[in-house]
This record gives structure tokens, sequence and C-alpha cells, in this order.
């Protein structure tokens, strides 16, 4: 794609953001759009959303769990970027009905780091060093593609299908917990609706922040001290709307919960 493709697309999905508003596919309307080219896009994305005052606090990482990404039929996670007024606190009513279209909510582990990342180059290990803390959340994905008909290029181009998220209140050494077996029940309205277990992101959350720094690393960019990363869901996304509440309970870690209007 042509750089003037890349922008126009980019603020068409901005104006979607805005207006909540949804847009056809753009690999049921460009053919030949690559991975590179949706990361363009999303670039645009943002810098719109920058230049309106949004401020960039962290990443998040999505397609980790091998059920997903055979449904799109890609071998590889995405990520997209997190900015300040996506951020919701525990005890914060969010409004999605206010501000997302055809929003999912997922639980998740957060990691909150203390050092940069730079890759390539970057273990576990690395990760772990770097990581000031993890924390219980939420991610609430949203699209702004028609009825989330998304393949990859799709979903990327979308900023990794960002909506908002919310932390948990309670923060807790990654080294003083299993990572990989921790389980994870999520809740809606008082009902058990899934679980889960930190082996179902690509075996553990801490090797999905190994891939996100290693794969920006191919191009000079940090993870960055004091960034919030999303490692990706531990459970199906759950449908939600006004008047759902939902809490989410990680073993070893702590809870989180949101209420949406």
């Amino acid at each position: 794609m042509n750089t003037e493709q890349i922008k126009l697309l980019g603020d068409e999905l901005y104006q979607a953001l805005c207006q909540r508003q949804q847009v056809k596919p753009l690999t049921s309307r460009f053919g030949d759009i690559t991975i590179e080219d949706s990361y363009h896009i999303s670039l645009q994305l943002l810098q719109r959303r920058l230049d309106a005052g949004e401020r960039i606090i962290g990443k998040k990482i999505g397609l980790t769990s091998k059920a997903v990404q055979n449904m799109l039929k890609v071998d590889q996670p995405d990520f997209g970027y997190l900015t300040d007024k996506m951020a919701f606190s525990q005890g914060q009513e969010m409004p999605i009905s206010q501000q997302l279209i055809q929003p999912k909510a997922e639980g998740e582990i957060a990691f909150i780091l203390k050092k940069d990342l730079l890759g390539p180059g970057i273990t576990a290990a690395d990760v772990l060093a770097a990581t000031d803390c993890v924390i219980p959340c939420f991610e609430v994905v949203d699209s702004r593609i028609d009825n989330w008909q998304i393949k990859i290029q799709d979903t990327v181009a979308d900023n990794a299908s960002c909506g908002l998220f919310v932390l948990g209140d309670k923060a807790v050494d990654p080294r003083k917990v299993d990572l990989s077996t921790c389980g994870m029940v999520v809740e809606k309205n008082g009902s058990v609706i899934s679980t889960g277990a930190g082996a179902a992101a690509l075996g553990s959350p801490v090797n999905c922040v190994v891939w996100l720094a290693n794969k920006l690393g191919e191009f000079g960019i940090p993870l960055k001290a004091g960034e919030v990363i999303l490692s990706g869901s531990l459970v199906p996304l759950e449908p939600v709307q006004a008047g759902d509440y939902m809490s989410v309970s990680i073993g070893g870690i702590g809870s989180a919960s949101v209420r949406f209007v």
C-alpha cells in the first residue's frame, strides 16, 4: 500500500473510533494489504489519538491463545498501544455504552515495568527482572470493523482491537507466583462463565511479554519503565453491555472487577 492509502485508512479508523461507527473490513477492500501495512495504519490511528491529547501509557498483546490464532489462521500474536484515555481504576464504572461499539471483556494479567526492555535477545529472566509487579485486569476489546469480521490485518490496523481496561487494586511480585499454573476464574453477573490458567497464553504470560519486547526491538522500540503491558487473555472473550458486572480472580495474585454502564 502507498503512504496516502495508509494515512486515509488510519484516519478512517480514527473517525470510526470517535463516532462509534463500524467500517467494512480492510481486507475485503484491499486484497493485497499486508501485516506490515496494517501496523503502519495503526500508527496513523495512534498519531491521531496523540494529536488529540492522549498519552501512551503502555502496550497490549493480542492473539496469544492457539484457539484464537487458529480461528484467524495466523501463527503469531499482535500488539497495540494503550493510552491514558483507555485506563480505568478498580471501582470506577466503565462507560462502554458511550465509548465502545461491540465490546467483549477478557481476563488478563497486567505487567508493570520498572526497567526498560529493548530486544532482540530478551529472555523470560529479563522480563521478570524488569517487572515491578503483576496485577489482575480486565481488557475490554472493541472492533471498529463491521461485526468483528476480522482477519489479522484488520485487527492489527485497528490497534489490535483495543478498547478500555481496568486494573485491580492489588499488585504482586511476579517472582512470588507461578505465572504458568496460576488459575483464573471469571464471573459475570454472579455466575462463573469461564476458567483458565497462565499457560493458555503462549505457555506463560511472561512469554507474551518476551515476544513483544523482541518484536518491538526489531523496530528499535523499547518497552519502557512505568508502562502497563497487558499480556493476553487467559479465557474466552465475553460480550458485555451496560448493566453487566464482571469480576476476575487469579490464584496467588488477586482480583479485579468492573461494572459496565
